[in-house]
This record gives C-alpha cells, sequence and structure tokens, in this order.
C-alpha cells in the first residue's frame, strides 16, 4: 500500500470514527471467510458495517476524534463494527460472539466514551431507536384511545337505556 492509498484509509476511518453513534473493536482470529460474510451481511441489515485496517492506520485515524481512548485496545487481528444507531452495532456483534467463539469483543467507543466488553454487552441490551420510537408512539397513543373510549361510552349507555325503556314500553 503506498503512502496515498494509506492516507486514504485514514481518511475514511476518521470519518466512520466521527460520524458513528457506536464503534466495536473485536478479534477475529480464525474466523473463515463465510463467518466475515455472515457477521456483514447481520450488520448491513442494521444499518451498519464492518471494516477491517490495518491497527497503526487506525490509531493515526483516532487521534483528536471521539473515543481516542479506543487506541488501546488495536493490538492483533481487529475488526471494527459501526453504525449510526447508537444501539444497533453493539447488538448485532454481542449475538454474533454468542454464535461464533472465534469473535470476541475487545470494546468500543461510544462518542467519546470508551466502552469494555461488559460495556459493549450493556448497550447491546438497550433498546434500539426503532423500539425507543415504538414505545413513544404506544405511550402517546394509550391516552387518545382511553379519551376516545370515555367520550363514545356515555352514549353508548344512553343507547342501552333508550333501548331498555322502548322494550318496557312494547311490553
Amino acid at each position: 500500500m503506498d503512502r496515498a492509498q494509506k492516507e486514504k484509509v485514514v481518511e475514511e476511518l476518521g470519518q466512520i470514527f466521527e460520524s458513528s453513534g457506536v464503534v466495536v473493536v473485536a478479534h477475529y482470529e480464525g474466523m473463515t471467510v463465510a463467518q466475515m460474510q455472515d457477521l456483514r451481511a447481520d450488520m448491513r441489515a442494521v444499518g451498519g458495517a464492518v471494516r477491517v485496517a490495518k491497527n497503526k492506520l487506525a490509531q493515526i485515524a483516532l487521534e483528536g476524534k471521539p473515543g481516542a481512548g479506543m487506541a488501546d485496545l488495536l493490538k492483533g487481528m481487529t475488526v471494527f463494527a459501526y453504525s449510526e444507531d447508537p444501539v444497533a452495532a453493539a447488538k448485532v456483534c454481542d449475538g454474533y460472539a454468542k454464535k461464533n467463539d472465534k469473535f470476541v469483543i475487545l470494546g468500543g467507543a461510544m462518542g467519546n466514551t470508551v466502552l469494555d466488553p461488559a460495556g459493549v454487552k450493556t448497550v447491546a441490551s438497550m433498546p434500539s431507536r426503532e423500539e425507543l420510537i415504538a414505545q413513544i408512539v404506544s405511550c402517546i397513543g394509550a391516552p387518545a384511545s382511553n379519551i376516545a373510549g370515555a367520550i363514545g361510552a356515555p352514549a353508548a349507555n344512553i343507547a342501552g337505556i333508550l333501548k331498555t325503556l322502548e322494550e318496557r314500553e312494547a311490553a
């Protein structure tokens, strides 16, 4: 790799570290190409991506970026999994590590916060952005449906009383 290519890789990694909601660093030594493709497919499904890069280039890219403390994790065969959603990449990596013992989570970063493996598991256990939006919508919608039911209830009660009165008169 010549100097221009290295500079391009450092720039791309810098963009990843700045714009991602979460970056997970893991060892992938011993994984097959098919296993790595499965991981990449899982990450694409949630809007994330996987990137393998030389540790030295990644350390250079981390200088002055959020999560620069993550540079200590870059030893051996490392892979970066990242996503804009602060939870998606952590969930996929945590799930994949349970299926494949060759994929070992080392830690990661969420903004300026450097995460250890337990921190990544904690982030993975949080609800995703879509799940939070669904919870908020259901909380907002529940009172509206209760109000509609309360408004409609008196009319139903009056209709029931009128029907009973008509039945009495007819009898």
